[in-house]
């Protein structure tokens, strides 16, 4: 059986690596590493089908060392040390240190990355780990403090036209077909920035124009013709079975939307899928702070207490936690009203810079500091009435300015109407 054009397409050499250029072009970190013959361990953070796999495997063909790799998902404390004892069995005084990649490291256990410790901490291997999770909240602390973290972004369009030209350029098969790409538009905003994506949905559309019509007719690829190819079949474009991010996507906006089953089919999906419980819970907090806010401030505790539950009871009844606390994000009024406050605040900052902070504000702990009148004129607000009093908090310079805007809920009018009350007697 062929392989699939994504892997056919899989690049042997830094020079065809298409994307990270802040990683890997010419004068980057990893590319001065490289060329200097000289990696240490490291963690590569980012979304699917961006080349992680790809660019560790790069690394150990460029420098010729031994590569060994384990997967997350299907290994286990025994299988972490039977690696670590080959790659001890192939060292010599004057080779360079096998490599060991662990794709998915966000889903080793704590014991399974204690595993590890040794083994990077004496230089018996190279560690470079890949995940999709932020490795400050699924690494313990000891393995992260050993690895740099490097993180990889989304592929632009431009990176996916370049990788889509070249495969209709190079790969073995598609180059002696004719195929005529008249759109890129659905293609594009199908792959999300996943280049595996991208050929699979290349792969999808070929293989079914092949199907129905002669042999030498062209294939045509339009808009319409991706899109028709996806409906018929919505996961063969995702054959290394990411569909992660899309339905954790749908799972949020399904919440954001008020629709408590929608939210809970796929809550469901993401179960039975076997997605890691620790992410979906995450996701929850996320969704409680920036979408229900302060129209309901008890979402965020439900979707705390939900996390720490699930990391006491574990699986398969942590599923009932996530569906009540799902199905009460859902049905919960909403409010993106501190999110955004912050966001205007933030590009405040970025249009105003750093502003002085005014000297009644600023805190005098030295005779100098004294001298020039910091905290010179502050009111302490719990001297006066309702502990509150009028003064400015912000710089001169934007002095009037609003970030928070309350929002048409129960919740959020009564902080407004207690604001107003509470202005209104200075």
């Amino acid at each position: 059986m062929n392989r699939p054009l994504a892997e056919r397409m899989r690049p042997q050499y830094l020079d065809d690596y298409v994307g990270q250029q802040h990683l890997v072009g010419k004068g980057s970190v990893l590319r001065k590493m490289i060329d200097s013959g000289s990696v240490p361990s490291f963690i590569l953070w980012g979304p699917p089908g961006v080349g992680k796999t790809t660019l560790a495997r790069i690394i150990s063909q460029q420098l010729d060392i031994p590569f060994f790799t384990l997967s997350a998902i299907s290994s286990g404390v025994k299988d972490v040390r039977e690696v670590i004892d080959k790659a001890k069995s192939t060292a010599f005084f004057d080779s360079k240190r096998p490599i060991l990649f662990i794709d998915e490291i966000h889903r080793f256990s704590k014991s399974q990355q204690d595993s590890l410790l040794a083994a990077v901490e004496n230089g018996t291997i190279t560690l470079i780990g890949a995940t999709t999770e932020n490795p400050s909240f699924e690494v313990i602390s000891p393995l992260l403090s050993r690895c740099q973290v490097y993180v990889l972004k989304s592929l632009s369009a431009d990176d996916l036209l370049i990788l889509l030209h070249k495969a209709l350029a190079a790969d073995v098969e598609l180059k002696n077909k004719k195929i005529e790409v008249q759109e890129t538009a659905a293609l594009l905003r199908f792959s999300g920035g996943d280049a595996r994506k991208l050929l699979n949905i290349l792969e999808l559309v070929v293989e079914a124009d092949e199907n129905n019509e002669s042999p030498d007719a062209p294939v045509i690829i339009t808009d319409a013709k991706v899109i028709d190819r996806l409906q018929e079949n919505p996961v063969a474009y995702d054959k290394g079975g990411e569909m992660h991010y899309d339905i954790i996507s749908a799972f949020i906006k399904s919440i954001r939307g008020s629709d408590p089953d929608g939210a809970i089919y796929w809550l469901a999906r993401m179960v039975a899928g076997g997605e890691d419980p620790k992410f979906i819970a995450r996701r929850l907090v996320i969704s409680a702070a920036e979408d229900i806010g302060l129209a309901n401030p008890n979402a965020l505790l439900l979707a705390n207490a939900c996390f720490d539950a699930l990391t006491k009871i574990g699986w398969p009844e942590g599923r009932i936690i996530l569906a009540e606390t799902t199905i009460y994000l859902a049905t919960s009024p909403k409010s993106n009203s501190a999110y955004m406050a912050i966001e205007n605040a933030t590009a405040e900052v970025g249009r105003s810079g750093n502003l002085p902070v005014p000297l009644h504000l600023r805190n005098a702990p030295t005779q100098l500091m004294k001298n020039l009148n910091y905290s010179k004129g502050y009111k302490y607000a719990h001297d006066y009435e309702k502990n509150y009093v009028a003064q400015d908090y912000l710089p001169e310079e934007i002095k009037d300015k609003k970030f928070w805007i309350a929002q048409d809920n129960t919740q959020e009018k009564k902080i407004q109407e207690w604001m107003s009350r509470l202005h209104s007697t200075q």
